[in-house]
């Protein structure tokens, strides 16, 4: 039988855990800086291109001295972190206790564990400048979608948000422009808080136009949605 403890625990004493996981990861990020999240799936073997890419992208982030964040399982988690690490940067994971997931990956600078995904997410809004998404499952389309949903009520400030594949995104996209959009859901204006690239240097361009100042002033306020 799988572990429901968590499952049966009452908020009241849910809520104290997820406010010392909350404060925690503000005063360990405070001491770091403002970074990148990159999102994407856990089950993405090494082998596969999209895995090459993360690699590569958390290598450009920690040459152009912007800290990483990634969420600390396998995947294109591990290859972003690994491509930060080895390039030498801050490679942040948020770590989170999962049945699937029995490790972090290796390629840490700063760890931080997590028993409550309402406190990891908070954490990636908590204190990143950009985002940038991977091809991924469920996990990887809430989060997407979640700071979609925040920069476009600026509960969070206006941030670039980058998906990384084509191939993978642009049925979504699509469906997005016919299904919300042609049913007035959304503005016209909300299909410009995304680019969409396989392109690694406009991925980098993207970023830099908007979040260069975060190598030079590295430490900051942690900041949640208002």
């Amino acid at each position: 039988m799988s572990d429901t403890k968590n499952v049966h625990l009452p908020a009241t004493e849910q809520i104290p855990v997820i406010s010392a996981e909350l404060k925690h990861a503000a005063e360990t990020l405070q001491e770091v800086g403002f970074g990148i999240s990159v999102f994407g799936s856990a089950r993405i073997p090494s082998d596969n291109k999209y895995y090459e890419m993360a690699c590569e992208l958390g290598k450009r982030l920690a040459e152009a001295g912007l800290m990483l964040i990634a969420g600390g399982g396998p995947g294109i988690m591990e290859a972003a972190n690994k491509g930060a690490y080895e390039a030498g940067g801050r490679s942040v994971g948020l770590n989170i206790r999962l049945p699937r997931e029995t490790s972090n990956n290796p390629y840490q600078t700063h760890s931080l564990q997590f028993e409550y995904f309402v406190s990891r997410k908070a954490t990636f809004f908590m204190h990143s400048s950009a985002y940038i998404a991977l091809p991924g499952g469920f996990g990887t389309m809430d989060e997407l979608f979640e700071v979609i949903t925040l920069v476009q009520t600026r509960k969070l400030p206006a941030a670039p948000i980058v998906l990384v594949g084509t191939a993978f995104w642009s049925g979504l996209l699509d469906w997005v422009r016919e299904q919300l959009l042609g049913n007035k859901l959304i503005s016209p204006g909300d299909m410009d808080l995304i680019t969409l690239t396989d392109d690694l240097d406009e991925v980098m361009q993207v970023v830099n136009a908007c979040c260069s100042q975060f190598a030079i002033e590295p430490t900051c306020e942690p900041t949640l949605p208002h």
